[in-house]
């Protein structure tokens, strides 16, 4: 089920891709939106990783660097039958977390600095063994795919809007490159939602069993929302918004009435209902 979802998640924000390039440039237009889609699928499906730590200053570390950080992934990973991913530090003060790579032998955990400050040792854990979570559901491709994609489909509607759609004659069409500009990211964000929230229970229940503590990631979930709402991430790339353990853009704007998490007291509730198991 959840492969079959994925695969028409794809074809739909390709398809989305195409019928913008439509607007743009008619014909030649969707034939060059589709050539784009294509190609950047393939690229992303090699080097989503590096697209996405890249648009957020994220530095791989070694174990000398962060040695707490890389014994609580070290330990959990084999705990998970995982093989052992890279880790990365974001260069931010709000607290958050996501998981990328084409599979888990290429997987990448991405911590911000913020995280590692506020959070205890337990509820980092719990952290960490959600985002083992997306890796062992391997979730990390379909996020990494959908986040290029949804960049590349916010670019050309910007384009759209700012240069100007056109009709099948090949005239201008305003009130169809306003239409654009705001239903294209509307609709990648839509998209991202069928991607990202049912996964997001999945990776919870995971960190649940894995760390014995479904009580540690409830309190930190409520922990990094209350963080985000008061000190909002200074760079987000709303297309990649939803690899995110909470939604970075609950701060405001009009992105965050489109939240691509499920609602947290739901992931809180759904927790504190789990039972705390001794590890």
């Amino acid at each position: 089920m959840n492969q079959t979802k994925t695969l028409l998640i794809i074809v739909a924000m390709t398809g989305l891709l195409v019928w913008i390039g439509g607007w743009v440039g008619g014909q030649s237009g969707m034939v060059l939106a589709l050539a784009i889609a294509l190609v950047l699928n393939g690229v992303s499906y090699f080097f989503s990783d590096q697209i996405v730590l890249a648009s957020y200053g994220a530095k791989p570390v070694s174990q000398a660097e962060a040695p707490e950080l890389f014994a609580i992934v070290a330990n959990l990973a084999q705990r998970a039958g995982l093989p052992m991913p890279r880790i990365a530090i974001i260069p931010e003060d709000t607290p958050n977390a996501f998981a990328t790579g084409r599979d888990p032998e290429h997987a990448v955990v991405a911590v911000t600095e913020g995280i590692m400050r506020v959070l205890s040792r337990p509820e980092l854990e719990a952290v960490i063994g959600h985002e083992l979570g997306h890796v062992k559901h391997r979730d990390i491709l379909i996020g990494s795919l959908a986040a290029v994609l949804a960049q590349a489909i916010m670019f050309l509607s910007r384009f759209a809007g700012f240069f100007g759609a056109r009709d099948e004659e090949g005239r201008s069409n305003p009130l169809a490159s306003i239409a654009i500009m705001i239903l294209g990211p509307l609709a990648a964000i839509l998209l991202q939602m069928g991607v990202s929230r049912s996964r997001e229970y999945m990776a919870d229940a995971y960190s649940a069993h894995l760390t014995g503590r479904p009580d540690m990631l409830a309190s930190a979930l409520e922990r990094l929302e209350g963080y985000n709402r008061q000190l909002p991430m200074t760079h987000v790339e709303p297309a990649s918004a939803h690899m995110m353990i909470v939604n970075p853009l609950s701060g405001g704007g009009l992105m965050s009435l489109f939240s691509t998490h499920p609602p947290m007291a739901a992931r809180v509730e759904r927790l504190r209902q789990m039972p705390i198991e001794a590890r």
